[in-house]
Formats: structure tokens, sequence, C-alpha cells
């Protein structure tokens, strides 16, 4: 039976939070089927065979080598995103690849050159920018109606920081901190409705807290061919959440509970002074991880709303437009209206339906290498130009680029 007429079988590397996050989506879409993982905990591989009742091997070597796996999604350390996309396309299996794509340009230009060798298809993701409110404000301007795109603002204010982390995810170096995991989210929606190359930055970043030694805000301005310009701005240092500004629906959709305000700062409160506060911070993060005691599966119905990334807006000659969890507002010169979005029915069907029409019938996906190398060379301009106290001319162009 070929892949057009079956679920595509997919393995996973990398039983974190990453997983955990696409867990409900791999479960309730019946166009993928969970068959086998690879984690170097043994008791996440344990959780996986009694979840699923498949094979779960200690290294990717030997998941990618598995015949029975169609394409894995990896999902591990940001590091290791390089070395696994090259593996798994070594072994004849196509790819997703959580964000950041990888760390350096070079790691992406190796990913796509491996990809492209084997005849297997790469997508980058989940990336917010898959996410339906923000893909219709784009449908809505490349109808043409509300004119060309001038300016984007998009913020968002969360507890990134605090929650429980490894001591690699709070080294910039490594791939920790805002910019790799965040800017990456932001970089995509902004890039995505603009529909233009990036071809300047210019950026601030904070690093205010000790005990956080990596960015946990950043400020920047992008500039695209087409003219237009964008500014972002991100805090993960968990006193304001936007989520107010989103009628408290949370990043996945979900109504947030308000009276858990704070709760990230003061649980990791409790471990500052200890001397092995950073040991315990992880054990924490391992606790809740997948196949830990601590772990609580994500609830199995559908969130009702969409996922998203903090206000967004969008001006245009003709209207300005503000993707919000239930659809788009349009803002015109003498009224305003909602272009309403069904609720979704499963979260993060947008990644399956660019997997499942990339590998089954041959569709150039969006999210794909050159795309997701574009976020990240804007993520290391974001960097550059912090560092430097300078703008950032990026003289690459390229599909990828052009948000196609």
């Amino acid at each position: 039976m070929s892949t057009a007429q079956r679920p595509i079988r997919l393995g996973v590397a990398g039983l974190g939070r990453a997983f955990t996050l696409m867990l409900p989506t791999l479960v309730q879409d019946s166009r993928v089927q969970l068959l086998a993982a690879c984690d170097p905990r043994a008791a996440a591989r344990a959780q996986f065979l009694r979840d699923f009742g498949a094979p779960a091997y200690p290294d990717i070597e030997g998941l990618a080598a598995d015949p029975s796996v169609d394409a894995i999604y990896i999902a591990s350390p940001h590091a290791l995103h390089a070395r696994h996309t090259c593996i798994a396309a070594r072994h004849g299996k196509h790819v997703l690849v959580e964000k950041p794509m990888a760390l350096t340009l070079a790691e992406c230009d190796a990913m796509i050159t491996a990809c492209r060798a084997a005849g297997v298809q790469l997508i980058v993701g989940h990336c917010h920018s898959f996410d339906a409110p923000y893909a219709k404000a784009r449908a809505i301007i490349a109808g043409g109606g509300v004119g060309p795109v001038r300016m984007i603002h998009a913020l968002n204010y969360t507890d990134f920081l605090y929650r429980p982390r490894r001591p690699e995810e709070l080294q910039t170096e490594a791939g920790g901190g805002v910019v790799f995991s965040q800017a990456a989210h932001q970089i995509d929606i902004v890039r995505l409705l603009a529909a233009s190359a990036v071809t300047r930055v210019r950026a601030v970043t904070g690093a205010w807290d000790a005990q956080r030694p990596t960015e946990g805000a950043y400020s920047m301005l992008l500039w695209f061919e087409t003219g237009a310009f964008a500014s972002l701005g991100y805090s993960g240092y968990g006193h304001f959440d936007s989520d107010e500004w989103c009628d408290w629906t949370g990043e996945m959709g979900a109504r947030k509970a308000q009276q858990d305000y704070g709760r990230a700062r003061q649980r990791l409160a409790r471990l500052h002074g200890r001397s092995d506060g950073a040991a315990e911070e992880a054990r924490l993060k391992a606790a809740s991880s997948y196949g830990g005691p601590d772990y609580r599966p994500a609830p199995a119905a559908a969130a009702a709303a969409h996922q998203h990334f903090g206000p967004v807006i969008v001006s245009c000659d003709l209207a300005d437009l503000r993707p919000v969890p239930d659809g788009v507002w349009v803002y015109g010169d003498e009224r305003r209206a909602l272009v309403r979005l069904p609720a979704p029915a499963i979260p993060r069907h947008e990644v399956i339906t660019e997997l499942y029409a990339a590998i089954a019938q041959g569709v150039r996906p969006l999210h794909d290498g050159p795309w997701a190398r574009a976020t990240l060379e804007v993520c290391l301009a974001l960097l550059q130009s912090a560092r430097e106290d300078r703008d950032v001319t990026l003289a690459r162009t390229s599909a990828g680029r052009a948000g196609r």
C-alpha cells in the first residue's frame, strides 16, 4: 500500500516537551500513525511502549533503521536537530523537525543537502505560522481587498524564562534563551504575513536576571524588500501576560486560569540559594516530562480556540488586520468585522496537512528547509545586531526568504 493510501508511519526522535505538545495531534489525526520512537531516557521509552505498544530505541540510529517508519518527527534538543536530520535522511526517512531548524546556517545547509540527496521531504515545525488565524490573515491579504502590507506589530509577554530548565536551556550558544525558542515563532509569523524577504534587522536584547544567564527579552525592527517594516517584541520574564489581550486564551488555544498568575516564578524561587538548585530544576523538568513520575498527558478534548503567539496587527493600505484565537478582525475605513474560523477539531492539524501533502501527494511544503533557514538567519541577525549595536543587512536572497 502506498503512502497516498495509508497513514504516514511516524517515528519520534525525542520524547520531551515538544513531543508532548504535539502528542494530542499525533494520536487524534488519522493521517499519521505512531510506530516507533527513540529517547535516551529509559522511563520515557517504557512509557511509549505502554502507551503505543511500539518499540522505543535508545538512539536515533536504531529508530532511523526501523523499516516500518516512513518519516521521523525530530523533537530532540536544538543542538541535535542537524545531526538527527542527516541520519534520518541517510536512512531514507522524511523529516519533520522542530523549530529552530538548527543553530547555524551551515547546519541548515547540511540538512537541506542531505534531504535533497536522499529524495526525502524536509518540513520544519511546529511554528505558530502554521496556525489558522495567521494563515487566514495571509489569505485575506493575498486576496487583494485590503491592499499591500505596510507595517506589522507583534508582541508576546510570557513566563517562558521561569519554567523548569535544563542547564543548556539557559545557555545561548547551546540554543537556550528566548531567541532560538521563541523568536523563531514570531519571525515566522511576520514573514508569512509580509510575504517578502527580510533585508535588514535592528535589535536589542535583555538579560536581566543573573540566575537565568541568557536572553529573556528582545525588541527588533525588520525591513522587507517590499518596503514594509515590522516591530517585534518578546518578554519571558513572567510579569505581564499578553494573553490578557487575547481574551485569556492561552498559546495552546485553551482558556487560561488567571489564578495561576506568578506560579512559574513562585515555583522556581523555592530553588534559589540551594547548592543543588540547577540539578533540582533539571530534575523537576524531567519529572514532569513524558515518562516522568509527575507527567500528566494533555486533555484529549479539542481546544475551544486556535493556538496563537500573542497580539499581532497588520497594517495594510485599506485596512488593519488582527488575527485572534477565533478568527481575524478586519478594521476597514468605515466598519470592522470578525472573519470567524471554526474551532479546531484537532490541534495543530495544519502541520499534519502540510506533512501529508508533501509525502503522500508530492506538494511542495511552505515550511521547508529554505523557509526555516531564512527564519534562523533573522534569529542570528537579531543576536548579532544586539551584540554589535548596529543594523545587520541580510545579503542572501532565496525562495525561502520570500514568504511565498
